[in-house]
């Protein structure tokens, strides 16, 4: 491929054939595998968490359709080409960012939760605890999961119609084993769930908008709410 440098532009020109086949380089390794290069896993992890941290923030705030590998990769610090090297293609990205936060929730609530079947609110306190230690090290993660359930496009739908593992279904099992007995009007743990859910989630996005997220401060006001909560089905 010939490059002319021609007039005042000719860094431009470099810039944007180099950018070209740095992309088909990255492509062509695994077009059409269909396979994540597990390579990837064999960089340092710094590395790993900077790819995977943009991923799961600017599809967690445009959805997909309308995150652009553009940005993820200036998000991530790396060209194009590294990211279709190991991921194939977006789509490729998206599934492989969509199992791996589902695994890693999963992975963190079954460490630091021994037991469920403990009074309900004392296990959404455990749960949180969990949650905290997931977005210090990936802030997006439980954002990008929530925007996933309300993904419309069919190019990310298809890249996730079949999960390894899905992390509401760990949530799931965890709150059926949890104790209501203490709240006698309490009839349904779900009302309960869906209620810390939307504020946790809330509280989160708000956090997330700050110039400097604090996991801390976003730990302390959602269990504020847990403890009203509890107050409130105890004097039912």
């Amino acid at each position: 491929m010939a490059l002319y440098f021609e007039c005042g532009c000719d860094k431009v020109i470099f810039t944007v054939l180099v950018n070209f086949v740095d992309d088909r380089i990255g492509q062509m390794c695994v077009e059409g595998t269909g396979i994540m290069n597990e390579k990837f896993f064999d960089l340092k992890k710094e590395k790993q968490d900077r790819m995977i941290n943009a991923g799961l923030k600017l599809f967690a705030l445009n959805g997909y359709h309308h995150a652009s590998t553009d940005e993820i990769v200036l998000e991530a610090r790396i060209s194009k080409g590294l990211l279709f090297h190991y991921f194939g293609s977006k789509a490729g990205y998206y599934a492989f960012l969509f199992n791996y936060a589902n695994r890693f929730t999963i992975l963190e609530l079954k460490s630091g939760i021994r037991d469920a079947a403990i009074d309900y609110f004392d296990l959404q306190r455990q749960i949180l605890t969990q949650e905290i230690d997931i977005v210090r090290q990936y802030p997006y993660m439980l954002h990008f999961l929530e925007s996933v359930k309300m993904e419309t496009d069919k190019k990310g739908l298809a890249a996730i119609e079949a999960p390894e593992e899905v992390s509401d279904d760990y949530y799931e099992y965890l709150e059926n084993e949890a104790q209501l007995g203490g709240y006698l009007r309490v009839m349904n743990a779900q009302h309960l769930s869906g209620m810390l859910y939307y504020v946790k989630m809330g509280l989160l996005r708000r956090y997330l908008a700050e110039p400097e997220f604090r996991p801390d401060a976003y730990k302390q006001e959602v269990l504020d709410y847990i403890n009203t909560l509890q107050q409130m089905a105890a004097a039912l």
